[in-house]
């Protein structure tokens, strides 16, 4: 197995232990500091940045030494779908329980994550049909700006908690927006690219 899937495996690794972390007492009811940043997300927020340096470093080692494989192009996107539907629902969980109280953790609301699972679900169901007919299908230029900006906007969320102001929540909430629209735009590219495959049938 050559270094970028292996930094893909580790991607995947690193998804459960991030889950591990959002249910132990201990990590959710105590802070960082006078902040309302809980030491769940604190360790959560560095594990989603060491995954999410992996991921970009993978695909640059399997371009630059020409390591690319079918196994990468299949378990790469599905480790960035991992790694990313299990932050946001962290994160909505965070929404649920806080949102009552006006909380800086109340950020990411469930139609947002609603949105972007749907479109993680049909993407992937495509793939499982062309799978089928032995093709695989790489992630597109829109898929991975979607990808890099949802991201970002991940980390901008765990850390509401830590800047308790009003400005950089708006901040936040504009990046998540824009990461629904990338979201959507993206899933309607993949859809168009891969209509004959879908359509063919009908």
């Amino acid at each position: 197995m050559n270094m970028p899937n292996k930094l893909t495996l580790l991607r995947v690794i690193l998804v459960p232990v991030m889950i591990i972390i959002s249910v132990i007492p201990f990590l959710n009811d105590n802070f960082i500091g006078s902040t309302s940043l809980t030491i769940a997300n604190l360790i959560n927020l560095i594990i989603f940045c060491v995954a999410s340096a992996t991921d970009f470093l993978d695909g640059h080692l399997a371009r630059k030494y020409n390591q690319v494989t079918t196994f990468g192009k299949f378990a790469d996107p599905l480790a960035d779908k991992m790694l990313v539907i299990t932050s946001l629902l962290l994160l909505m969980s965070d929404y649920l329980q806080n949102s009552a109280a006006n909380d800086f953790r109340a950020i990411v609301p469930a139609w947002a994550v609603s949105i972007i699972v749907i479109r993680e679900l049909m993407v992937s169901g495509i793939r499982l049909v062309a799978a089928e007919r032995g093709e695989v299908i790489a992630a597109g230029w829109s898929g991975k700006v979607k990808t890099a900006f949802t991201m970002v906007t991940i980390i901008l969320c765990f850390l509401c908690g830590a800047f308790e102001a009003k400005a950089f929540v708006i901040v936040c909430q504009i990046a998540l927006y824009i990461s629904v629209a990338l979201t959507i735009y993206s899933g309607a590219v993949y859809l168009f690219r891969s209509r004959k495959l879908i359509f063919e049938s009908i």
